[in-house]
């Protein structure tokens, strides 16, 4: 790695000692016109963080949380960083994006004299702004490093306190960030470090228009990082108006999933769902299970249900208080909750080394959040199990699934139970093609019922009662 290390001394040095990737924003060229070097790595080789050249407080710190190797994405993203640079890290969740963006950060921090804060983190849910802050205060070089989580649905006062009693590093939701700007508790005049995380997630929410209302209130000269699973345009928007010359790192594998994660599905039909759920559980004994579901409202149904029949489960979505969901997460990390029923947007934050399986309830409408689910097992390496449950009017949004990953997914069954009333003919069986490998393919078609001509149209008759 060829960044220099910063002296190894407790000098107060104010935020402009951090390095600065432009004058004046309102300057950048046009899209078309800018360049986007972007760099692939198929497969970066592990770098101890001893050899990063990280002051030794930082490196104790490190070596306190257990880390010793790098990840791929920390390797790429964090010497670019400390050389000063804007750097968009594209990799998936479980991968170590966290610590990528915040070591660079922490690297080059000094106790300074200003209300601060000098570093920015905006992400998509609480859950995550949470679990980035408490990363961040397990990583800290000293003492006097001070982070405050900033979110919505939990009470103001100690938020405020933290800001008032100054800090180096805000995380929160742009929402919440947006409401302290407002009300003059968060000041942004000394921002040198900038961080959106999971981007891509935060503008499906909703929160571009607070993004850009924040960046415009910080300094334009600072570093920006930007972290996300996928680069949508609107992404790339962004990235033009707020970011110079910044760097791409693409660690996105070719395909979308993670190979150590086994995947399969279990046709069923709706009814049924639940039934086969405690099958599954009973086969599977997962050490832990993230239960994912569509809405809010099925979640706590499906709670209901679970309780009476397994023990340590609990459900975590978006209408739940922010003291409850933060008991239940904390319960999810200490492994005194195995089952965790969850929404997409609610699992956004949930990074547990530990879950062994994934199950989804309910096949998620967007694809993508399908790699976001199965994501939350097999991290950083570990091996998981995904499991999905599909009604047999699903099968053709399997099968975009199975294009979109690349990838066949393998057909599973609880042996002696009968999940689904078989059909004649779906769209997986349709097409030789898409059968998994060994199958044998689907057996010849019953005749066609006869179709009788009405005012010189044939129709095929289904019945004559009304």
């Amino acid at each position: 790695m060829e960044s220099a290390a910063p002296a190894e001394t407790e000098d107060t040095l104010g935020p402009t000692d951090f390095p600065t990737s432009g004058d004046d924003f309102d300057d950048a060229p046009p899209a078309a016109e800018r360049e986007m070097p972007t760099i692939d790595f198929a497969d970066e080789p592990p770098v101890p963080f001893a050899d990063m050249k990280l002051i030794n407080p930082l490196l104790e710190a490190i070596k306190h949380a257990g880390y010793k190797l790098s990840t791929p994405v920390q390797a790429a993203v964090i010497p670019r960083a400390m050389r000063g640079e804007d750097v968009i890290g594209q990799a998936q969740t479980g991968t170590g994006k966290t610590a990528a963006f915040l070591i660079p950060f922490l690297n080059r921090w000094r106790p300074h004299k200003t209300k601060g804060p000098i570093g920015l983190v905006m992400c998509p849910t609480r859950e995550l702004a949470l679990q980035v802050a408490t990363e961040a205060e397990k990583l800290a070089p000293s003492s006097k490093f001070k982070t405050v989580a900033v979110y919505g649905g939990a009470r103001m006062g100690r938020q405020l306190e933290g800001l008032t009693k100054g800090c180096d590093l805000v995380v929160g939701t742009p929402g919440r960030m947006l409401d302290h700007i407002r009300r003059g508790s968060m000041d942004l005049s000394h921002v040198r470090y900038v961080v959106l995380d999971e981007a891509d997630r935060m503008l499906d929410i909703g929160f571009r228009p607070d993004i850009e209302r924040i960046l415009r209130n910080c300094p334009t000269r600072r570093q920006t990082l930007l972290m996300s699973a996928t680069l949508p345009d609107a992404i790339k928007k962004l990235v033009n108006r707020y970011m110079v010359e910044p760097t791409h790192l693409n660690l996105s594998p070719s395909v979308l999933t993670v190979d150590k994660i086994q995947q399969s599905y279990m046709t069923v039909d709706e009814e049924k769902k639940f039934d086969l759920l405690l099958k599954v559980i009973e086969r599977e004994k997962p050490r832990q299970c993230l239960i994912f579901v569509e809405r809010k409202r099925w979640a706590d149904n499906l709670y209901r249900k679970m309780r009476a029949h397994v023990r340590s489960v609990s459900v975590i979505h978006g209408d739940l208080p922010q003291g409850h969901r933060e008991k239940i997460m904390a319960g999810f990390r200490d492994a005194r909750l195995t089952y965790l029923i969850a929404t997409d947007v609610a699992a956004r934050g949930i990074d547990v080394s530990g879950i062994s399986h994934v199950i989804n309830y309910d096949l998620p409408t967007d694809i993508e959040a399908y790699v976001h689910r199965i994501g939350r097992t097999g991290r950083i390496g570990k091996d998981g199990v995904a499991i999905s449950f599909s009604t047999p009017e699903q099968s053709g949004h399997l099968t975009e699934i199975e294009k979109t990953i690349n990838k066949l997914i393998t057909e599973d069954k609880i042996e002696g139970f009968e999940a689904y009333t078989s059909r004649r003919r779906t769209s997986r069986t349709a097409d030789p093609g898409l059968q998994p490998l060994g199958s044998e393919p689907p057996a010849d078609e019953p005749p066609a019922p006869p179709k009788k001509a009405v005012y010189g149209k044939p129709v095929r008759r289904y019945s004559t009662r009304l």
